[in-house]
């Protein structure tokens, strides 16, 4: 082999992965992946929502999460996740659907890997914008 057919062969590999990068970014962002995640019952009500996550250390965050009207406080962490309390009730006045995010509370601190997925978790929780 001659160094045009290398040249050629990373040419098409590249193509071929820009069109893969393409093709994914299209479907995340036509929300594609949300609708199959829904079931039909709980296609028009969110009951899940993120309330707030504080990172600890590198390693470690701690995050409230709203379930219809309890909240519970989860630790994660790398070895693992842990339930510190569950079934706490959530304050009056604020359903579920509405709690927005606190600013600059999701991906804070840590890798930016987790910061990333936190800021996709913190997005997919908060629904369609409008």
């Amino acid at each position: 082999m001659d160094l045009g057919e290398y040249f050629r062969f990373f040419l098409a590999l590249g193509f071929v992965l820009v069109l893969i990068a393409g093709l994914a970014a299209l479907v995340r962002r036509s929300g594609f992946g949300d609708r199959l995640a829904m079931t039909p019952s709980s296609a028009g009500e969110r009951r899940l929502a993120l309330v707030e996550v504080r990172p600890l250390d590198t390693k470690h965050k701690l995050v409230l999460l709203r379930r219809d009207d309890r909240e519970h406080l989860v630790l994660l962490g790398a070895a693992g996740d842990l339930l510190i309390e569950g079934g706490i009730a959530a304050p009056p006045g604020r359903p579920a659907a509405a709690a927005p995010p606190k600013p600059g509370t999701a991906g804070t601190g840590g890798s930016a890997g987790a910061s990333a997925l936190f800021g996709r978790l913190a997005g997919k929780l908060r629904g369609p914008s409008s």
